[in-house]
């Protein structure tokens, strides 16, 4: 069994590409929709979450949790890996997707000037302009926070115009620096990907975040037979919120690209 834990619904847009690119494992998913949006929260407090989620993805028997958000990746994963699972979980693994997008981006050599739009605490961590100077010294790396797309794309307004011109006005800077490409430093963006590479020049390349990370996850697995996670001729995918079940459903929808029949509602 496989865990995938994210704040909210953005996580789904993750999912979605594991169903595509590895359909033969079994899945489940926890959207902790309750405390929503993450990026403003201190680390301490995104930690503690995160170890929550961990907590009950081991419990329902996943040998692997992804942290399919940028904000807990950046901010608890390290110390997640390095200081909780050692001593509670020493048999299994935690894993994120800010590594996987940064890869990706380092090798392309027709990317000198890069983009990343994320959450205050992803951008605020500076995680990926580390990560991404580390592989590639020659990047010029432009960082822009977008605190308001989270919480307008879990309340559904995708496709209101005032969601629209939100984005447009947090894109401006990045537009203006004629970036080669963007990083979509969160896993809710992707639903917007549509408006943003309309908002952006054709020139830019806009990462589809979900199948570079699945395909990595891929690689992972066949790496590490020892987690001995079976695959089944008839997988399951569960869905856990701990918000509201038809809100998930409904825009949970939207996000995987296909019908969640059953949800259960729990508190962490």
């Amino acid at each position: 069994m496989i865990g995938v834990f994210d704040s909210g619904l953005g996580g789904l847009t993750i999912l979605k590409h594991f169903l595509k690119e590895l359909p033969q494992y079994s899945y489940i998913y926890l959207g902790d929709s309750a405390r929503t949006p993450y990026g403003n929260r201190s680390q301490a407090v995104i930690y503690n979450y995160a170890k929550e989620a961990v907590d009950f993805l081991f419990s329902k028997g996943c040998r692997i949790v992804i942290f399919a958000c940028n904000t807990a990746s950046s901010q608890a994963l390290r110390k997640i890996q390095q200081k909780y699972l050692p001593k509670k979980y020493p048999d299994k693994k935690v894993i994120g997707v800010i590594v996987p997008l940064v890869e990706e981006s380092a090798k392309n050599d027709r990317i000198k000037r890069i983009g990343i739009i994320g959450t205050k605490a992803t951008i605020a961590s500076n995680i990926y302009a580390k990560k991404l100077s580390k592989l590639n010294p020659k990047l010029k790396i432009f960082e822009k926070s977008a605190p308001l797309l989270v919480p307008l794309i879990e309340e559904g307004w995708i496709k209101k115009r005032e969601t629209k011109m939100i984005l447009k006005k947090y894109l401006r800077e990045l537009k203006t620096a004629q970036i080669d490409a963007l990083i979509l430093a969160c896993t809710h963006y992707p639903i917007l990907i549509k408006d943003i590479k309309r908002i952006m020049p054709k020139k830019c390349l806009i990462y589809d975040t979900g199948k570079i990370v699945a395909k990595s996850f891929k690689k992972y697995l066949e790496k590490h037979q020892e987690l001995k996670i079976n695959q089944s001729s008839s997988p399951i995918c569960k869905f856990y919120t701990t918000y509201n079940i038809s809100s998930f459903k409904i825009f949970g929808k939207k996000f995987l690209e296909r019908k969640i029949s059953k949800v259960k509602k729990i508190k962490l």
